[in-house]
């Protein structure tokens, strides 16, 4: 597997050392001042410093550092130059819009309620390429993303957990006699790697390689890893119950059962200004042995919370320790989490019903519904 920290970006900082390359040095961090006091554009970004490498790399070709140097050897000053110019500028051109930030977090949270219930029959994997050792392989390599700030180290991540797809279909070909379907495998157990990995900024490294990654590499196998994530991607954000090989009343009843367990309520502590508020309530004053400690009003409240940072305020308290001005609290609290509470119960009682009471002959036609909403699901899959 290709390693994701090349040797290039020493030689390059070693030539930049040089007193005979202090031109080029100018150029560069030139550059990098007058980008980074404009205001950010992502599609003029790309192309501004698309324009920049082309320039540099002429000037590089022309340089008498590389006199008769090959074009391996030039590349790598390149690939250096790439690399050096996009982590100075990471910050300024990373997720650097409100509408890739939120993007982001859209695909994670809807990745998140994938998670509670898909599986590869969903996605119509077949058995023979269901190998849980090479997937966590593969979500490894593609969970790496954000551990690198240059397009090119981003985009191995990607390739790396692409090509150990691949080879599982290789294999599969060969020890078990499977005839490779192509993107049609390929495809399927991609996505299905990316929402077991839920990658983070997925959207945001898509795009940061789509404008940032030097064009002329942008190519070949790379630019069919990497269109092929984007699908993956497109697949998710539009991913229903039509996508996949599952009844649509099972799908929504999944999904809406995730909702409910990730929006249990996470209780935070108090700020100061709610405690000050607390204090302005109508109360009858510290219980005995409250009074006993002799602890003043915010005392009274941190010995409420327990522990700093608890999710549970009262979960320490004693009967004596709670206030007027608690009680309107605890009861919304308690309000809350029964209505959440009941509501998940019957959905999880529904769904139990529901596979339990399935015929023999019933389970027959779901076969052939989910084959039919395999159909569509092949289709929406291809491309983007």
């Amino acid at each position: 597997m290709e390693t994701t920290h090349p040797l290039p970006f020493d030689s390059f900082l070693d030539k930049m050392r040089n007193p005979a390359s202090l031109d080029l040095v100018r150029s560069i961090k030139s550059f990098i001042v007058s980008f980074s006091f404009n205001v950010g554009n992502p599609e003029n970004d790309g192309k501004r410093i698309q324009d920049f490498f082309l320039t540099t790399e002429a000037a590089i070709r022309d340089h008498p550092l590389w006199a008769g140097s090959t074009d391996e050897e030039i590349d790598n000053a390149l690939e250096g130059l790439e690399k050096y110019v996009m982590t100075k500028l990471n910050s300024r051109t990373f997720a650097s819009s409100a509408q890739d930030v939120k993007m982001d977090r859209e695909i994670s949270e809807k990745i998140c309620l994938l998670q509670t219930f898909l599986r590869p029959e969903h996605l119509d994997i077949p058995v023979v390429l269901q190998n849980e050792a090479l997937w966590l392989l593969a979500e490894k390599e593609l969970k790496k993303i954000n551990a690198f700030k240059a397009p090119r180290e981003k985009l191995l991540c990607i390739m790396n957990c692409c090509r150990v797809i691949n080879n599982l279909l290789l294999n599969a070909s060969i020890s078990e006699d499977h005839v490779p379907g192509g993107a049609d495998d390929f495809l399927p157990v991609l996505i299905y790697v990316t929402i077991k990995a839920n990658p983070p900024q997925l959207h945001s490294n898509l795009k940061f390689i789509q404008l940032y990654r030097r064009q002329s590499k942008l190519i070949s196998e790379a630019a069919y890893y990497h269109t092929n994530l984007v699908s993956a991607k497109s697949f998710i954000v539009e991913l229903n119950a039509k996508s996949l090989s599952i009844e649509e009343t099972e799908f929504e009843e999944s999904m809406q059962a995730a909702r409910l367990v990730n929006r249990v309520p996470q209780i935070t502590s108090p700020t100061i200004d709610k405690i000050s508020t607390f204090g302005k309530q109508t109360d009858p004053g510290p219980s005995t042995e409250m009074h006993k400690r002799k602890t003043n009003i915010n005392d009274h409240h941190i010995a409420i919370l327990g522990s700093a940072g608890s999710n549970y305020p009262y979960m320490e308290a004693e009967a004596g320790e709670l206030t007027v001005g608690d009680v309107e609290r605890l009861l919304g609290l308690y309000k809350d989490v029964v209505t959440k509470y009941n509501s998940l119960c019957n959905t999880v009682r529904h769904l139990s019903i529901s596979k339990t009471t399935v015929s023999p002959a019933s389970e027959g036609t779901n076969d052939l519904l989910r084959g039919h909403n395999g159909t569509s699901r092949d289709t929406d899959c291809k491309g983007e």
